[in-house]
């Protein structure tokens, strides 16, 4: 079986946050092995990336001024000013300040 490699972005989201603060708990208490709350945290950033993949469908349109991006270990990161976002429903919504984080889906190997 090939190591894949899935990005730990959503890590830093609210639920992947909490998960590893549970873990952590875990550990402290020595309720769980260091391994198996990595073990966990790996699973997550498989799970998160697949369910993302197959389930988020809609789609949004946004303009706005873009103020900062980068490029770096084949992540791009764009900050966007002054953002007006319009939703696949019809639905439109304003914001100050809007990151966008785009990560390669291709495969290692794939061209």
């Amino acid at each position: 079986m090939a190591t894949e490699h899935y990005y730990e972005i959503y890590r830093r989201a609210s639920i992947g946050t909490t998960l590893v603060d549970t873990l952590d708990e875990l550990v402290e208490e020595g309720r769980i092995e260091p391994q198996l709350a990595m073990r966990v945290v790996s699973r997550f950033d498989r799970a998160i990336a697949e369910a993302l993949a197959e389930k988020a469908k809609g789609r949004l349109n946004f303009k706005g001024h873009l103020d900062v991006y980068r490029f770096c270990d084949e992540v791009w990161t764009f900050m966007i000013k002054d953002v007006n976002l319009k939703l696949d429903s019809g639905q439109t919504i304003q914001a100050e300040k809007v990151k966008i984080v785009a990560c390669n889906v291709k495969k290692p190997g794939e061209v």
